[in-house]
C-alpha cells in the first residue's frame, strides 16, 4: 500500500476523527506521510479546514498546495462536461508526485454535503478507485439503533465493492451510548475476524458543539475580556439572562454560554463571580449583545483582577443573536488543541491500531481503470521520449494529436508532408505545431538512400531500382524505411490508410522478429477496473496451431512489457476435454506448442470466455486451474471470433479499446483504425514509443 482512501457516506460523519486517527498510526510507524484532498470545498479564508488541522499537526513540511487536486468548483465544471477523465488525470497526475515525495499518502475524500451531496460517496469511490487506493468507510451511526448497524455495513461495503475498490475498514462513528455500550459486549466487537473489520465509536458530545473561538469567528464578535488561550473552551448550551441575578444562576449549567445585554451589569458581574464559588456551575463564557459594554465602574472592577472566562460583545440584539450562535457549527482547526486531544484519545481507545497494520501489509489494489492505464502509458513514454513518424499530416485528427503528444512530453513527432502546406494547415486549425518536425520525402535528401535500400531489399522479387524509387513516394512506405533506418523509433498510420498499407510495407522492409514467421495484433480492453489483452482481433483470418501459438507468445510478451501479468486463456468452444472437432483440436495443439516453447508462461486451453474470466465458473468446469477465471490475455481461434468480441464488448460494457497493437516486428509500427479519434491516436502513440523503448 501507497495510500488509503477516507470517506464518508452521509453528512456529518466525523470523517476527520478518522483521518486523525489513522495519521496518528502513520506518523508514528513511517518517516514522512503525505496528506492529499483531491476535491476542496474552500471555506470563506480560500482555505480547508481538513487540510489546515493535518497539515499543522502531521505535516508542516507540505505546502498547503501540495495537499489538494481541485476546488469543487473547478471539479464540477470539468465532471459536467467532456473533461471528466482529464479531472481524474489530474488527481493522478498530483497523487503520484506526492507519492514520489513521502512514504505514504493519507487521502481525505470530499465532504458529504452541499457539493453533489446525493452523489459524493459515488464520486469518492470513482476517485478511490482511480487513484488505485483501498477505501476506509466512515458511516454516521447517531441515529442507527443496533439492529441497523449490519445493514449499514453491508449497504456501504457493497457499494465498495461494485467499484472495485478493496474496503480496507468501516468506521462506525458517532454511535448513542446505549447502542456503543451494545455492541461493544456483542458479536460484532471483533474486527479482527471480519472482512473488512469494524470498528465502533461512540459520540462525544463536545466534539459536536461549537467552542467559543468558533462563536467568535462566525458571529463577528469582539473580545472585551479575557484570555485568548480560553477560547478553545467548548459551548455546551446557551442561557439567556432575561431574569434577575437572583433567579438567574439557578439555571446555570457547567459550559454555559450566557448572553445577555451588555449593559446587564448586574448578570455579567454575578456570571464573573460565581466561578469562584464552589456552589455555582461552571460557565464557559458571556456573550453581550446590543452594541453595549459594561459601565465604568464595572469594567473597572473586571480590570482588576484576571477574568479566568472570555467576555465577547455583539452588536445585534439577544433574540437575533441566539439564534445566531444556534447555527454556529461545531468545527475542528488548528487552534482546537482539546478537540483534537479528545479525536485522537477517543480513537485510539476504541481503535486496535495492530488490525489495520497487519491488514496494510496483505492489502493492495490491483485496480487498472482506463484512465490509469492510459496515464501509465504517457508516464512510460515521457521517461525516455522516442521519435514516432506520422506520415498522414493532411488528417486533422493527426495535426491535433501531434500537438497534445508535444505538450505532454510524450513523444516526438515527425510529420511527413510538404512544410508550407502542414504547418499552414495547423495554424488555421488554432494549432501550435513549432515544436513538430515536418519532413518533406521529395526533398529530404533521403529518397535515394531509401530507393537503394529498398531495391537491395526487394530484388530478389523482381523490384527494379526505378521501382523502388517509385514505392518510396508512399508516405507510408517512407515512414516505414525511415524506422527501419533508424531515422525514427516507430510509425504509426492507418487514420486514412488501411491495415494493408501500414503493414505490407513493414513486412517488406522491417520483417519479423527472430522466432515469429507472422505480424499479429492485440487491443487493450480497458473495462471498469482492469486491463484485458484480446489477440489476435485485426491481422490474421485463420491461424492455424503453430501460429495461434506464435499470437499467444508475443500477446502475453505485449502484456508483459505494459505491466499486465500475463495468464493466457486459449479460448474455443468448450473447455478442457469435453468438446472434440476439429476446431478445439488446433486450440489444443497451439496449447502445447505454446506449452512446449514457453514452459515459463501460465497457459490454458482449450477453455470457454465464461471459464476464463470468471472464478466461480472456473471452480465448475476447470478447477485447480492457475488461469481458469484470472486470465489476462485472452487468445481468439480465428479472426471472425476475435473481432466480432471485442467489438462487442466495447459497445456493450463502456470499455475503453486502445488497437490494434502490432507484434512480432523487429521495430514497432502500428496501425490505427479509419475510424480512429485524437485520442487513440495519442494512446497509440505513447504504445509505439513504449515498444521502442524495448529495443
Amino acid at each position: 500500500m501507497k495510500n488509503l482512501f477516507i470517506a464518508s457516506s452521509e453528512p456529518k460523519a466525523g470523517k476527520l476523527l478518522v483521518t486523525m486517527g489513522i495519521m496518528e498510526m502513520l506518523t508514528r510507524r513511517l518517516r514522512k506521510v503525505g496528506f492529499f484532498r483531491p476535491v476542496i470545498d474552500q471555506e470563506e479564508n480560500g482555505r480547508d479546514l481538513d487540510i489546515q488541522v493535518i497539515l499543522n499537526r502531521y505535516c508542516p513540511y507540505m505546502k498547503y498546495e501540495e495537499a489538494y487536486g481541485l476546488t469543487a468548483d473547478e471539479f464540477k465544471r470539468m465532471a459536467s462536461g467532456e473533461q471528466f477523465k482529464d479531472a481524474l488525470t489530474m488527481l493522478i497526475d498530483h497523487l503520484k508526485r506526492l507519492e514520489g515525495k513521502y512514504d505514504f499518502v493519507l487521502i481525505e475524500g470530499l465532504n458529504s454535503q452541499g457539493f453533489l451531496s446525493a452523489f459524493d460517496m459515488d464520486i469518492n469511490l470513482e476517485i478511490a478507485k482511480n487513484l488505485g487506493s483501498p477505501f476506509v468507510s466512515v458511516i454516521n451511526g447517531l441515529d442507527l439503533k443496533v439492529e441497523d448497524i449490519g445493514e449499514a455495513v453491508h449497504i456501504t461495503h457493497e457499494a465498495v465493492q461494485e467499484q472495485g475498490c478493496p474496503h480496507f475498514a468501516v468506521f462506525v462513528n458517532r454511535l448513542r451510548p446505549d447502542v456503543f455500550k451494545e455492541l461493544k459486549s456483542g458479536p460484532m466487537n471483533r474486527p479482527e475476524d471480519m472482512d473488512p473489520p469494524v470498528f465502533f465509536l461512540p459520540e462525544v458530545e463536545e466534539l459536536d458543539r461549537p467552542t467559543l473561538a468558533d462563536i467568535e469567528k462566525y458571529l463577528n464578535a469582539v473580545h472585551v475580556f479575557g484570555r485568548k488561550r480560553d477560547m478553545d473552551r467548548v459551548v455546551r448550551q446557551c442561557k439567556i439572562a432575561s431574569m434577575t441575578m437572583e433567579h438567574f444562576l439557578d439555571y446555570v449549567e457547567d459550559g454555559d454560554l450566557i448572553i445577555t445585554a451588555g449593559d446587564r451589569n448586574d448578570i455579567i458581574l454575578a456570571s464573573i463571580s460565581s466561578l469562584y464559588s464552589p456552589h455555582y456551575s461552571k460557565i464557559a463564557g458571556i456573550l453581550l449583545t446590543g452594541g453595549f459594554v459594561p459601565g465604568p465602574n464595572v469594567m473597572q472592577l473586571l480590570r482588576d483582577r484576571p477574568i479566568p472566562i472570555p467576555v465577547l460583545g455583539v452588536e445585534s440584539d439577544t433574540y437575533t443573536t441566539t439564534k445566531n450562535v444556534d447555527s454556529v457549527p461545531a468545527v475542528i482547526t488548528p487552534a482546537s488543541e482539546r478537540k483534537i486531544a479528545l479525536c485522537i484519545g477517543l480513537f485510539e481507545s476504541n481503535v486496535d491500531s495492530s488490525i489495520l497494520v497487519k491488514r496494510a501489509a496483505i492489502t493492495r489494489s490491483s485496480v487498472v481503470t482506463p484512465v490509469m492505464f492510459e496515464y501509465s502509458l504517457f508516464e512510460r513514454a515521457r521517461k525516455d521520449r522516442k521519435k514516432i513518424v506520422l506520415p498522414e499530416s493532411e488528417d486533422e485528427r493527426v495535426l491535433r494529436a501531434a500537438e497534445i503528444l508535444l505538450r505532454r512530453k510524450v513523444a516526438s513527432i515527425t510529420l511527413l508532408g510538404n512544410p508550407d502546406e502542414v504547418m499552414p494547415r495547423g495554424s488555421a486549425l488554432g494549432l501550435d505545431l513549432s515544436g513538430v518536425e515536418v519532413v518533406d520525402p521529395a526533398s529530404s535528401g533521403w529518397m535515394d538512400e531509401f530507393a537503394e535500400e529498398y531495391h537491395k531489399l526487394r530484388q530478389h522479387k523482381g523490384i527494379t531500382i526505378s521501382m523502388a524509387r517509385d514505392a518510396m513516394t508512399n508516405m507510408s512506405c517512407f515512414a516505414t524505411m525511415m524506422v527501419y533506418k533508424g531515422y525514427a523509433d516507430g510509425m504509426v498510420s492507418g487514420a486514412i490508410h488501411t491495415t494493408a498499407d501500414t503493414i505490407r510495407p513493414a513486412l517488406q522492409i522491417i520483417k519479423t522478429k527472430p522466432g515469429f514467421s507472422i505480424v499479429s495484433s492485440v487491443f487493450f480492453m480497458c473495462l471498469s477496473t482492469r486491463v484485458l489483452v484480446y489477440g489476435d482481433c485485426a491481422i490474421n483470418p485463420d491461424p492455424n496451431a503453430e501460429e495461434l501459438a506464435e499470437i499467444a507468445i508475443a500477446s502475453a510478451e505485449t502484456a508483459a512489457t505494459f505491466g499486465i501479468e500475463p495468464l493466457v486463456a486459449m479460448l474455443s468452444y468448450s473447455t478442457g476435454d469435453s468438446g472434440r472437432g476439429q476446431d478445439v483440436e488446433k486450440v489444443r495443439r497451439a496449447t502445447e506448442i505454446v506449452r512446449k516453447r514457453r514452459p515459463d508462461l501460465l497457459v490454458e486451453g482449450p477453455i470457454q470466455y465464461d471459464a476464463a474470466v470468471d472464478p466461480e465458473v472456473a471452480r465448475t468446469k476447470m478447477p485447480g486451474s492457475k488461469v481458469a477465471g484470472r486470465a489476462t490475455v485472452f487468445i481468439f481461434p480465428d479472426l471472425n471470433t476475435g473481432n466480432n468480441t471485442y467489438k462487442a464488448v466495447q459497445r456493450s460494457s463502456g470499455a475503453v479499446a486502445i488497437g490494434p497493437i502490432l507484434q512480432g516486428l523487429k521495430k514497432p509500427v502500428n496501425d490505427l483504425s479509419r475510424g480512429c479519434n485524437v485520442p487513440d491516436i495519442i494512446n497509440t502513440v505513447a504504445i509505439t514509443a513504449i515498444q521502442a523503448q524495448q529495443g
